[in-house]
């Protein structure tokens, strides 16, 4: 076999030429276009990045914020049950404390309610014993009701300082005296003549008639007043019953 070598050598510069041109028109273009690709690829890729950091970032930032409202929510809630069971505390101390107060109030009142019964019971009841007195007193005979006290008054008489006893029916002043009935005119001078000795001095009197006395008479001047009466009694002892009932218990 024999070697052409000048066709070899054009083939050769056509090889070379053919490879030049693709090298220039050719491959560098699309070398080109790939670094432009391959640079937009990586622009793109750094921009998807910086989107995923701030995403990371966003998504932190946001996990943050809910743990925060997470616990800013569980603080709250602390803070209302707090709140609340210190309400809840507050309205059952008052609810106690107005509960202990209508107690109070209530037996108070009930106290106070049984007392004032009571009083109304005692004083029915004394009233009732006062009455029983004045009737079976109203049966004296009508000559112990005026005969039998003359000496008490007298002695009542006596009792009253000096002073008042000096002023008693001078001048001729009448001394008011009241009696159950109307006297006899023994019986009027009678109370007259005792009360005379007394004073040592005459008097004179002016009688009047009250039959609430029941019994007894009482002697009244300007400065002075001496009951000896039965109505007198009862009312003393009336009273007397009344202040005991009405004591301390």
């Amino acid at each position: 076999m024999r070697i052409d070598w000048s066709t070899l050598a054009l083939q050769t510069i056509n090889a070379l030429v053919l490879i030049w041109l693709l090298a220039r028109f050719l491959f560098r273009p699309v070398a080109d276009i790939i670094a432009e690709r391959q640079k937009a690829a990586q622009a793109l890729i750094a921009d998807a990045d910086a989107a995923k950091h701030a995403a990371t970032l966003e998504r932190d930032a946001a996990v943050r914020e809910t743990q925060r409202l997470v616990s800013a929510r569980a603080e709250a809630m602390k803070t209302i049950a707090a709140e609340a069971e210190s309400e809840k505390a507050a309205l059952l101390a008052a609810a106690h404390a107005d509960s202990d107060r209508l107690r109070a109030t209530a037996a108070a009142e009930t106290e106070a309610a049984c007392l004032e019964q009571g009083k109304l019971v005692a004083a029915r009841a004394t009233q009732l014993a006062c009455d029983i007195a004045t009737k079976l007193l109203d049966r004296l005979p009508e000559s112990a009701r005026v005969s039998g006290f003359v000496e008490g008054l007298v002695d009542g008489v006596m009792q009253l300082p000096a002073q008042v006893r000096a002023e008693l029916g001078v001048n001729g002043v009448a001394l008011s005296l009241s009696v159950p009935r109307t006297l006899s005119q023994q019986e009027q001078e009678s109370c007259r003549a005792a009360l005379a000795a007394c004073l040592n001095r005459p008097i004179s009197l002016q009688i009047a008639v009250d039959p609430s006395l029941i019994a007894g008479m009482e002697l009244m001047a300007a400065h002075a007043v001496v009951r000896n009466s039965f109505k007198a009694d009862l009312a003393q002892i009336s009273a007397a019953l009344q202040s005991s009932d009405n004591g301390p218990r």
